[in-house]
């Protein structure tokens, strides 16, 4: 079998319009062949077509010059730590373009229209998608409260990141519109101290739950002063500590200096509660028993 011809250097590697493709001297043919990415209309890429970033761009050569990257697909793009299981890697891209122009409407694609402020917009590695803090507040719609303040607790701790009032600026900013009295909610629990989203969704869902808000990452001494551990959540009040364990395996002298830990705050007359994801996925049970240990004290 005939191998394709080659393509011009300026669409090698690249992805490209069909028009792009013949103003370069692509025949029909060659833009039907079987080395080009066809699954997006009016479209080619020279390979296969594997990452989200990918697609995304692939989609936006199809759009107007003001489209842009927004929602779900700029959080995962911009790595903010999404729900589990929210997004899957054939997920229709969200693409959206400023007000007044009309939502794009495509096979693939989450259109969006968007009333935008300065700043709301960026190019990122030469995709034009929107900020970090646009993309949480555009996620106000349609997250929970605890997905918010994960992603929010992320962004605050990054260096250089947006503040509290940041975030609380671009809330008032958007007086009225989806999402708003959420996402106000979500920023009264912000804290950059947070070390991982799912303790984030932990946290949330405590103050949620009318329990007192947690100490993030307070240090457990003794009668004495003397450091004994540093626990991701505490509760003074009931003298609980939480723990949240994440997906690893632990080796048996891991194993063995995670039951001494907890036996040296146990001693010091904390209750030790250790979490796992399978535990988020009941919140009504997981407080309820967080009330029942409180009632023991």
């Amino acid at each position: 079998m005939k191998r394709p011809e080659r393509l011009p250097p300026e669409l090698a590697g690249s992805s490209f319009t069909t028009r792009a493709g013949a103003v370069s001297g692509l025949s029909p043919k060659r833009l039907r062949a079987r080395d080009l990415d066809k699954h997006i209309w009016g479209v080619r890429s020279a390979g296969a077509i594997a990452t989200l970033d990918q697609r995304a761009r692939m989609m936006l050569l199809r759009m107007p010059p003001s489209a842009f990257v927004s929602h779900l697909t700029a959080a995962v793009l911009h790595r903010l730590p999404t729900p589990p299981a929210s997004f899957s890697s054939h997920d229709a891209v969200d693409i959206s373009v400023p007000a007044p122009e009309r939502a794009p409407h495509a096979t693939g694609i989450r259109g969006h229209r968007l009333t935008l402020f300065p700043g709301d917009v960026q190019a990122a590695d030469g995709i034009r998608i929107t900020s970090p803090v646009r993309t949480w507040f555009d996620l106000g719609a349609s997250l929970r409260i605890e997905d918010l303040v994960a992603i929010g607790d992320h962004l605050i701790a990054t260096p250089g990141g947006p503040s509290r009032e940041d975030l609380a600026g671009t809330i008032a900013s958007h007086r009225g519109e989806r999402g708003v009295r959420r996402l106000a909610l979500a920023s009264r629990m912000l804290t950059p101290r947070s070390e991982s989203p799912q303790e984030s969704r932990l946290r949330a869902l405590i103050m949620m739950g009318g329990l007192p808000e947690p100490s993030v990452n307070r240090v457990i001494t003794d009668g004495l002063g003397r450091f004994v551990a540093r626990a991701d959540l505490v509760i003074e009040e009931y003298r609980l500590v939480i723990e949240y364990q994440g997906d690893y395996h632990r080796d048996k002298a891991q194993w063995r200096r995670d039951m001494s830990r907890r036996s040296r705050i146990e001693a010091e007359g904390w209750t030790v509660v250790e979490i796992v994801a399978d535990d988020l996925c009941d919140p009504d049970e997981l407080l309820a028993r967080f009330r029942k240990l409180a009632r023991m004290r």
